[in-house]
């Protein structure tokens, strides 16, 4: 199958979208598929989750660091010189991660200022604009890759633009509180608008005959995953029914664009690609060893109440991953 990228995005933060980036990554390659996992955040969290603290060391540390990250892409086009092979690091057979860099926060004024300059038609511009498609359809290539899993920081900045417009499919990690509504609404129209700003600057491309070559721009929302849910047999608090059961209205009302849909809960409603509960210790534990909460065994520490839980996580995941096998299809 060609190779299919996905963003999860959120400009709130906290919401777990790293860890859930992380963990779907390690699911899709146990089903067989081959991930490359793409870290697009200048924190650079989900390198920190799947490299050990001496192999980020080894690399950040060097004075030629972004041979190895994310900017050894980046960089080149945006200076005006050829496009240099981004390097893709080896985490399994089925697993391969472009390195976050902190720097990568300095490009936000190029991004920006290329944007405007599109709808001049200036073809250097719309080059820069593309630099994460460019990434994107060289490290698929190159690794055979299945899937694309992009994990962005929380802002509606220029680099998410630029990697959004870039990418197929956008899912929405949320919390049930007040701010994700509100992340809800600004993501839904900030899709929207960037949707038609690049269709009207894709018009302005002098080259014709290379518009296959630009990022397509559809970005399209496949649902959200609802994070750190609670079940009501466990008789959650009040305020955590209140704003869970609001998500489903929001999101169609905003990202979806539907004026009117039937009150539901979270639970049944269709957008919804997974609700992952809060596992807690398990999540340290996880850091720890350096793997999937899913994979822990008895000698990381999960034993007793963990083994169950670790089962359970398993099948969480499991099930979140097919959903959105099946929302991308």
């Amino acid at each position: 199958m060609a190779s299919k990228t996905l963003v999860f995005f959120n400009n709130k933060g906290g919401v777990g979208k790293t860890t859930t980036v992380y963990h779907l990554t390690w699911m899709l390659a146990e089903k067989g598929y081959k991930v490359l996992a793409v870290d697009l955040d200048p924190q650079s969290n989900l390198s920190s989750m799947f490299l050990s603290d001496e192999r980020m060391e080894e690399i950040i540390l060097k004075d030629y660091h972004s041979e190895y990250t994310v900017l050894g892409g980046v960089s080149p086009i945006s200076e005006g010189d050829p496009y240099q092979k981004v390097h893709l690091e080896s985490i399994s057979e089925n697993i391969a991660l472009i390195i976050g860099d902190l720097t990568l926060s300095s490009f936000e004024d190029k991004l920006s200022d290329a944007w405007n300059k599109c709808l001049g038609g200036d073809k250097f511009a719309f080059k820069v604009t593309s630099v994460f498609n460019t990434i994107f359809r060289d490290a698929a290539e190159r690794f055979s890759a299945d899937w694309l899993l992009i994990d962005v920081g929380p802002n509606l900045g220029a680099i998410n633009r630029a990697v959004l417009i870039s990418s197929d499919f956008v899912a929405l990690p949320v919390a049930s509180d007040m701010f994700s509504l509100q992340g809800i609404k600004n993501l839904g129209t900030t899709l929207q608008k960037w949707t038609n700003d690049w269709a009207k600057r894709k018009e302005e491309y002098p080259d014709k005959k290379g518009l296959s070559e630009l990022p397509d721009g559809s970005m399209k929302p496949i649902g959200y995953i609802l994070m750190q849910y609670s079940a009501k047999s466990s008789r959650p608090v009040k305020s955590y029914l209140r704003w869970a059961d609001k998500i489903p209205e929001i999101y169609a009302k905003y990202v979806l664009g539907k004026k009117r849909i039937r009150s539901q809960q979270v639970e049944e409603d269709p957008n919804c690609l997974g609700l992952l509960k809060h596992y807690y210790s398990l999540a340290p534990m996880s850091m720890e060893a350096k793997k999937p909460i899913f994979q822990l065994k008895p000698a990381d520490g999960a034993i007793g109440a963990h083994v169950e839980a670790v089962r359970k996580s398993h099948a969480d995941f499991d099930k979140l991953a097919s959903r959105i096998v099946e929302a991308c299809s």
